[in-house]
């Protein structure tokens, strides 16, 4: 897969007249929305080929994603360009991940967790938006928590099948929205919001733009992901290899120990000297008889 640092942002429909907002990010987004769902680390998720330390990893980097979108949808949840779609009870994550971290690592779980280099900058381009340009907010909110209502619902089948979670939900807390009785009612009400707020087409084209970047972020953010994994297997496989030979080191001394026991029994006892002795004689006359 062509690698996300060579993606290019541009929109193909940038040109084109921006109608509804929501059908504009759900058309422009397609292409990239696709290249995120077949990154090898997501293809092996959707696979059941998930690990319990890759899961871990997925929800660790999903915490420090979700604790800035929200810290930003805080901050603009009464500007006018993001306030209709501020809806803290249903979509919020950051509570539900805290739970899933504490079940996965413990009660040390944020002095454990680290913040892998794309997930930096997936982090700091959400503090930017929130901060310098917030009628930009809207596309990474869209991004996420629809996604999350939708294929996010499909992962956590996959996840508490692969891994054996418990069935009360433990582990999984991120992807369960208990103020949401209905996905897709839901999702027509967000969209709806999302064509009321007041932005003029240069600003939706903006948005569009900034909803491109949001999937790239994800795209680079899986590719460090399958990255990470792939060497901490290599590194496992590294481990046990070395451990074999060792094993196998350790069980030749072993046994190098113990033919040399044998021996020093031999030597020091002059009855089996006799008879190794005598042994060998009747060996030695038997074979001058064949001769003969």
């Amino acid at each position: 897969m062509e690698s996300a640092k060579n993606m290019s942002t541009d929109t193909k429909n940038s040109e084109s007249p921006v109608g509804d907002l929501s059908e504009a990010l759900k058309e422009s987004t397609k292409d990239v929305h696709e290249q995120a769902e077949n990154t090898e680390f997501m293809k092996n998720f959707q696979k059941g080929q998930v690990s319990l330390e890759e899961f871990k990893l997925v929800m660790s980097s999903l915490y420090f994603i979700y604790s800035a979108l929200e810290e930003e949808i805080e901050r603009n949840k009464e500007n006018p360009c993001f306030a209709p779609v501020y809806f803290p009870t249903e979509l919020h994550r950051k509570s539900s991940l805290e739970k899933d971290m504490l079940y996965f690592y413990g009660s040390k779980w944020r002095s454990v967790i680290h913040c892998p280099e794309a997930v930096k900058k997936y982090v700091e381009r959400l503090h930017y938006v929130g901060q310098k340009e917030p009628q930009l907010l809207v596309a990474h909110a869209y991004t996420r928590y629809l996604g999350d209502l939708s294929g996010g619902q499909v992962l956590k089948k996959i996840a508490q099948k692969a891994l054996q979670l418990p069935s009360t939900g433990e582990g999984l807390a991120f992807f369960t929205f208990d103020a949401v009785s209905s996905a897709m009612k839901f999702k027509q009400l967000y969209r709806s919001r999302m064509n009321s707020l007041d932005l003029d087409k240069a600003s939706k084209e903006k948005v569009v733009e900034e909803a491109r970047t949001a999937f790239l972020l994800n795209i680079k953010m899986f590719e460090q992901l399958q990255e990470i994994t792939s060497q901490s297997q290599t590194a496992k496989k590294e481990e046990t290899d070395v451990r074999k030979r060792v094993k196998h080191i350790a069980n030749g001394q072993s046994h190098g120990a113990e033919s040399n026991k044998n021996m020093s029994t031999v030597s020091s006892s002059p009855f089996l000297r006799y008879v190794l002795g005598f042994g060998f004689l009747l060996a030695v006359i038997a074979l001058g008889l064949q001769a003969l």
